[in-house]
C-alpha cells in the first residue's frame, strides 16, 4: 500500500470488512479524531476494534436493545455471560451511584443456520451488558482495556442467525454454561441450573423478525470476495483444528507453511520448540485479543496470590497500565525502565514489599527499550513473584524471552497475522518456573475459550507464512533506520539495535533473530514532524506488525489527553511510529527519502 494515499476513514487494508486499522492520513486528521471533530468521525467506517465499535456490532446491539432495552439504555456485547457480568461489575465500581436494577445481562443463545431443521446444529451465543446510556464512556473503557468484547465476525454471524430462526427462551435462573475449548462446538447445548449473576435480571430470546443488518448483502459480497480471493474461505467446523495449529505454531512446534490438515499431522520439530522437550502446545492459551490475554493473566494472578500491587516496568502500551491500575490493588509504575528503577524495586522488596507480579514489554512500545530480564528473573526467583513479558513487538522468532518469564503474552493481531484483518492474543506458560503449577491449576478452572471460530480460522491461515516474513521485515526496518539517522533534522531514531538497552535485547536475541519491524522517530520541531508525516507515502493508521508499512503519530493517538505526562517519560508529543512491512527495500527507502526531502525543503524556505 506504499505510494497510495487512502482517504480519511477508509479501512486499512481497503475493502476489507473486518480490517483492524483505519486511515488517518494527515496530522490534522489524527488531531481531529482525538478532538472528536465531525469532519473526521463522519467519514470513519471502521477503526481499531478495541476503540471503535464496528458497525455490524452496533447493528446487533440495536436489535437486542429494541427487544430488551429502552431509550435510556445502551449496551456492549460479549461472547459470554461471565464477561458481560464482569463489565457490569466494573461499571458499578466506577459509578457507585447506580442501582443494581439499572444494570442487567441479556443472554442470546443461538444455533448455526442449516438447511431444514437440524436440532443438532452447533449452539453458541452472545451476551449483552445493558446499562444507562449516560455512562457509556465508563462502560466503553472496560471494552477497551479488557479486550473482551465480541468480534465483528462473531457479531455478523450472530445477526444472520437471528434473522433466520426463532430462538428458544432462557428462563430467569438458567444460563448457558461457560464454554471451554472445543465444548462450544459440541452437538448438544449445555445448560446448568445455577442462579443468575448479581447483575442479571434474566433474559428472553430475541425474535427472528428483528431488524436486518444494514447493507448486509453488500458486506457479505465484499467479504466473500476477499476471503475467496486470498484462499481464506474455510468452513468454521475446522475451528478446533485451526486453534491447535495456531497453538503449535506459537509453541515453536510448527514452522512449515502448509495447509491446515497437514499442519495437524506434522510431527513436532524439536529444533524449534521454545523450551526444548519440556514444552508443548498444552501450555499455550488463546484469547480474542492481545489485551484480553494480559487482562486474563492479571486476573489469574489475583486469584492465585490475592490482591497485591503489580509492578509495571518500563513505559508500556497504555491499556496494559490501565489494567494494572484499575483492577486489584493498583500498580507500582517504573516508567523509565532503568537500572536505577530496578535498584528502587530491589530496595522495596528487601524491606518486605510484596507484589502480584512484574509486567513488562520486550522491547517497549514506542521507545523500543529492552528491560534487563536477567536481573528481573533473579529478583523474581529470590522474592517469589511471577514475571509477565509482552513479546508482541519483539516476537518469538527474533527473541527468546520465555526462559526469563513465568508467562509470555502477545497480540497475535500484529506480526503473527500480518494481514490486519483479524484479532487474537496468546498467553504461554513456562513449565520450568516455581509458579507454573499454581498458574496451570488456576487456568484449568478459569480459562474460557472465547476465541470466535471464524477468527481462529483466519488467524491460522494468515500465520502460516509467519516465519518467512520476519527476515524481510527485519531487513527493511534496519534500512529505514539508516536513512533516518543520516538526516540532519532527525532528532532521534528509536530502535532496539540503536538503543542504550541493546545489551539486554541481544542477550535474548535468537541466533538468527533480528531487531524487529517497529521503529519510532522524532524531529527537532513539530513543523518538521508534521511535514514528514503528511508527505510519507505509506498507509497511516493505528496498529502495528502489518505486512505493509503503517505509520502513525503515536503519542497523539495513545496519549492525547496526557501529553505532558507521556513526555515526562521521554515519549515526545510529536513522536512518529513506523511499523515496517514487506515492500521492496529500495521502494521503501525512496518513500522515506522523499518525506525527508520535504522536511529539508521547509527549512530551506525559512
Amino acid at each position: 500500500m506504499v505510494g497510495v494515499l487512502l482517504n480519511t476513514g477508509q479501512s486499512i487494508p481497503p475493502n476489507t470488512p473486518y480490517a483492524v486499522s483505519v486511515s488517518l492520513p494527515t496530522w490534522e486528521a489524527n488531531v481531529g479524531y482525538e478532538e472528536g471533530e465531525e469532519w473526521v468521525l463522519s467519514k470513519m467506517r471502521t477503526g481499531y476494534p478495541r476503540f471503535f465499535i464496528h458497525e455490524c456490532i452496533g447493528d446487533l446491539k440495536r436489535t437486542i436493545l429494541e427487544q430488551y432495552g429502552n431509550e435510556q439504555e445502551d449496551a456492549l456485547l460479549f461472547p459470554s455471560h461471565r464477561l458481560a457480568s464482569a463489565c457490569l461489575k466494573f461499571i458499578k465500581s466506577q459509578e457507585p451511584q447506580l442501582q443494581l436494577g439499572q444494570l442487567h445481562v441479556v443472554d442470546i443463545p443461538l444455533k448455526e443456520p442449516v438447511k431444514g431443521h437440524d436440532v443438532s446444529a452447533p449452539t453458541f451465543g452472545v451476551s449483552a451488558a445493558v446499562f444507562p446510556k449516560d455512562i457509556f464512556r465508563t462502560a466503553k473503557s472496560f471494552w477497551q482495556h479488557s479486550g473482551e468484547g465480541i468480534s465483528s465476525r462473531q457479531a455478523d454471524f450472530c445477526h444472520r442467525c437471528l434473522k433466520q430462526q426463532l430462538v428458544p427462551s432462557i428462563s430467569d435462573n438458567v444460563r448457558p454454561r461457560p464454554s471451554r475449548g472445543p465444548k462450544r462446538y459440541q452437538r448438544e447445548p449445555s445448560l446448568d441450573g445455577t442462579q443468575s449473576a448479581d447483575f442479571s435480571r434474566g433474559s428472553q430470546a430475541v425474535r427472528a423478525d428483528a431488524d436486518p443488518v444494514k447493507n448486509d448483502a453488500e458486506k457479505q459480497e465484499c467479504s466473500v470476495h476477499i476471503e475467496e480471493r486470498y484462499g481464506r474461505n474455510l468452513n468454521s467446523s475446522l475451528a478446533a483444528e485451526a486453534k491447535l495449529a495456531v497453538r503449535k505454531r506459537i509453541a515453536g512446534l510448527l514452522t512449515a507453511n502448509v495447509e491446515l490438515r497437514k499442519a495437524i499431522e506434522l510431527p513436532r520439530n524439536p529444533q524449534t520448540t521454545r523450551l526444548h522437550n519440556s514444552f508443548s502446545e498444552d501450555d499455550v492459551y488463546l484469547y480474542p485479543t492481545g489485551m484480553s490475554s494480559i487482562f486474563n493473566i492479571h486476573k489469574t494472578l489475583l486469584s492465585v496470590k490475592g490482591s497485591l500491587p503489580s509492578v509495571c516496568f518500563g513505559f508500556p502500551y497504555i491499556d496494559t497500565l490501565k489494567i494494572l491500575q484499575k483492577w486489584g490493588s493498583g500498580c507500582i509504575f517504573y516508567g523509565n525502565g532503568s537500572c536505577e528503577e530496578l535498584d528502587d524495586l530491589e530496595r522495596r522488596l528487601e524491606t518486605g514489599q510484596q507484589v502480584l507480579g512484574l509486567f513488562c514489554e520486550f522491547p517497549s512500545n514506542p521507545l523500543l527499550r529492552s528491560p534487563d530480564l536477567r536481573r528481573i528473573r533473579a529478583l523474581a526467583d529470590k522474592y517469589m513473584f511471577p514475571v509477565v513479558v509482552d513479546e508482541t513487538v519483539g516476537n518469538f522468532l527474533n527473541v527468546h524471552v520465555l526462559s526469563m518469564a513465568d508467562v509470555v503474552v502477545s497480540s497475535l493481531t500484529k506480526i503473527f497475522s500480518g494481514d490486519s484483518n483479524v484479532m487474537g492474543g496468546s498467553a504461554v506458560l513456562n513449565p520450568q518456573t516455581a509458579n507454573y503449577r499454581a498458574l496451570k491449576d488456576a487456568l484449568s478452572v478459569a480459562y474460557e475459550d472465547n476465541y470466535w471460530a471464524e477468527d481462529a480460522i483466519v488467524m491460522e491461515r494468515n500465520s502460516r507464512d509467519f516465519a518467512g516474513r520476519i527476515h524481510q521485515i527485519n531487513h527493511n526496518a534496519e534500512a529505514i533506520c539508516k536513512v533516518l539517522q543520516a538526516h540532519p533534522r532527525v532528532k532521534e531514531v528509536y530502535y532496539p539495535k540503536y538503543s542504550p538497552t541493546r545489551q539486554f535485547y541481544d542477550h535474548c536475541r535468537n541466533r538468527d533473530g533480528g531487531y524487529g519491524g517497529l521503529l519510532s522517530v522524532t524531529f527537532f520541531t513539530t513543523a518538521e514532524a508534521v511535514t514528514f508525516f503528511d508527505q510519507l507515502e505509506t498507509a497511516k493508521g493505528p496498529s502495528l506488525g502489518t505486512n505493509f508499512t503503517l505509520s502513525c503519530p503515536y503519542t497523539l493517538l495513545a496519549h492525547y489527553g496526557e501529553l505532558d505526562w507521556a513526555a515526562s517519560f521521554g515519549v515526545e508529543s510529536d513522536l512518529i511510529r513506523v511499523s515496517v512491512g514487506l515492500e521492496e527495500t529500495g521502494t521503501l527507502i525512496g518513500i522515506f527519502q522523499r518525506a525527508l526531502n520535504a522536511v529539508a525543503a521547509i527549512n530551506a524556505c525559512q
